[in-house]
């Protein structure tokens, strides 16, 4: 997908989807699975920040509110973690537009950590 890391902190991350053809969908507007795709792979990079490299984290929940039409730009996503527990890290990412203050939509997600083995 072309997806581009540009910051990982603690419980942040900052990633960007150079926008191109194979990401539009009929109407010429940047298809939701392709911003569903940028949230869920900056949300493994927040909680990645956070745990370390975790291989087996997953996604086990992902909401997403499309609010306004993304523009044929890079879409910009930025997200946050809201509770990191022992098993489930919940965060958020929120998408926007290059250049535009508004973000074009809004995701929440949970993934789970598994326990670390006792080996």
């Amino acid at each position: 997908m072309g997806y581009q890391v540009e910051e990982i902190g603690y419980g942040t991350a900052r990633m960007r989807m150079p926008v191109d053809e194979q990401h539009l969908r009929p109407g010429g507007t940047v298809a939701g699975p392709a911003l569903r795709g940028l949230a869920d792979a900056t949300m493994y990079a927040v909680v990645l920040g956070m745990v370390g490299p975790v291989e087996l984290a997953v996604t086990t929940n992902l909401t997403c509110n499309f609010l306004r039409r993304p523009s044929m730009v890079d879409i910009v996503a930025e997200g946050r973690i809201l509770k990191l527990g022992k098993r489930l890290a919940v965060g958020e990412v929120s998408l926007y537009s290059e250049g535009d203050p508004e973000p074009a939509a809004h995701v929440t997600a949970t993934y789970s950590i598994p326990p670390e083995s006792t080996e």
